[in-house]
């Protein structure tokens, strides 16, 4: 199935799982309200109308909570076990959500009853709807409705390791009819099987070597009105992950060795902007405090200001509590030699410039506060590379050092939580910060926030 295909039929799915979430919560709603009428069940529940606010938070953030536990990806290959696991592992998500909007905007919930039958409900339609969708797709590719006529074209060997990449799933909706060599055949000869077998596409896999056959050939499908893919293998990747997008009118191929855009990364973007207004309005008042400790116990501003580098290198003003006296910077060339840090990176144990208020600062990590505004203003993130000065930016050697700048700078990192201060060779900081990159989930941000806590509560690392 092609790509835009599978795009609108996910699409599709989810539109109907949102249908399907708001009759169960309808249901739910019902199933109680009436049980009380009719069975006599004790402390009746109040009017539907006062948890319609549940309803724009259940239906588009339960559908993203099934997306990012895969409930979509592969149902022809999945178990109802690992389904109902799933939207277990969803609904756990989503609780969360509803008991944060009930705490932090002080509204109403209807009784537990309510919820656990909700719960009920919606596993039971989204079965089986999932379930008729796979009996449904099963029975039609079996019929041969869905499959369809496909050509293979290339070289012997190109076409052969094609085969052998295709899925069951995918050799359940294709019916290929013939391969065709592109090294011997002539173009006509093509021609002549797209109208013998009534083919609706053909699958290019030639090597590049072969590109001015492969042109006569697209062009020839282009004539006749049939599709042609370009199996897009002839560049050699070891990081990139290819994928194809459009600049304007241009179709172009992709190679990229970050995260792409997704529902994903959109969530992780909410997750920063929520979190970092919630965190700096609960510890406002710390931070007051402690900004007014820094003032009385030192010369100078409470806050420092300085210039980091930020996705892609770009330079922002980064934002800590003072923990140094005012001529730190002045002092770091004398210092240098004392450096412990491999690299471009300075790092020195009990550094002289810090003050002893700054020291317990730094030990308990509150003197990251002030980046919560860095997040706030989409500068930075709750997770991801630190960032660093611009001259230690500047200092970078290798490919490998400027590709931790490919991401947005986080509060904390797995550098943070895996030795922070005890790691000594720069470049297995970096290791550390490509492993993040190169592996990003959300499921991987949340396991680093949790490991932070004990990390900040603890002052492991830190000095």
């Amino acid at each position: 199935m092609s790509g835009r295909k599978q795009e609108i039929n996910l699409q599709l799915q989810q539109i109907i799982d949102g249908l399907l979430l708001l009759i169960a919560f309808w249901g739910a709603f019902a199933i109680r309200f009436y049980g009380t009428i009719w069975f006599g069940w004790d402390r009746p529940i109040g009017p539907f109308t006062e948890f319609h606010w549940m309803i724009p938070v259940i239906i588009p953030f339960g559908l993203i909570a099934l997306e990012l536990q895969g409930f979509y990806a592969s149902p022809l290959q999945k178990t109802v076990r690992k389904s109902l696991r799933q939207m277990l592992q969803g609904a756990f998500w989503l609780c969360l959500l509803l008991g944060g909007c009930v705490i932090f905007f002080r509204l109403q919930v209807p009784s537990r009853s309510v919820l656990l039958i909700f719960a009920g409900l919606a596993a039971t339609v989204l079965t089986l709807r999932e379930q008729f969708t796979i009996f449904y797709l099963k029975s039609d590719s079996r019929g041969g409705r869905l499959r369809e006529n496909v050509m293979l074209a290339g070289t012997p060997s190109d076409t052969r390791q094609f085969r052998e990449t295709l899925t069951s799933d995918q050799l359940l909706e294709m019916n290929i009819v013939q391969e065709f060599n592109i090294e011997t055949e002539p173009t006509a000869a093509l021609v002549e099987a797209l109208h013998a077998h009534s083919v609706s596409r053909v699958i290019f896999a030639g090597a590049h070597s072969h590109l001015s056959n492969l042109q006569d050939a697209i062009t020839a499908c282009e004539t006749e009105g049939i599709e042609a893919w370009l199996v897009a293998n002839f560049i050699k990747t070891s990081i990139a992950r290819p994928s194809f997008d459009t600049f304007g009118a241009r179709p172009m191929l992709v190679f990229r060795t970050t995260p792409a855009f997704s529902w994903a990364l959109w969530t992780k973007g909410v997750i920063d902007w929520v979190g970092a207004l919630v965190l700096i309005i609960l510890a406002s008042i710390p931070m007051l405090i402690t900004a007014l400790v820094i003032k009385l116990t030192s010369p100078g501003p409470a806050i420092f200001r300085q210039e980091r580098g930020g996705k892609n290198g770009k330079p922002f003003r980064m934002y800590k509590f003072r923990t140094m006296h005012l001529d730190a910077e002045a002092r770091r060339k004398d210092l240098e030699p004392l450096n412990q840090m491999t690299g471009p990176v300075f790092k020195i144990d009990r550094d002289p410039r810090i003050t002893p208020v700054g020291r317990w600062l730094r030990k308990t990590s509150i003197d990251e506060l002030p980046q919560l505004i860095n997040v706030l203003f989409g500068e930075m993130s709750l997770v991801g590379p630190r960032p660093l000065p611009l001259y230690e930016v500047e200092k970078f050697q290798h490919t490998a050092q400027r590709r931790r700048l490919s991401v947005k700078p986080g509060l904390t990192c797995l550098w943070q939580v895996t030795g922070r201060n005890e790691v000594k060779d720069f470049q297995d900081w970096v290791r550390l910060d490509l492993e993040y990159i190169d592996n990003w989930s959300l499921w991987l941000d949340f396991g680093i926030l949790l490991r932070t806590i004990p990390v900040v509560i603890l002052g492991l690392g830190a000095k």
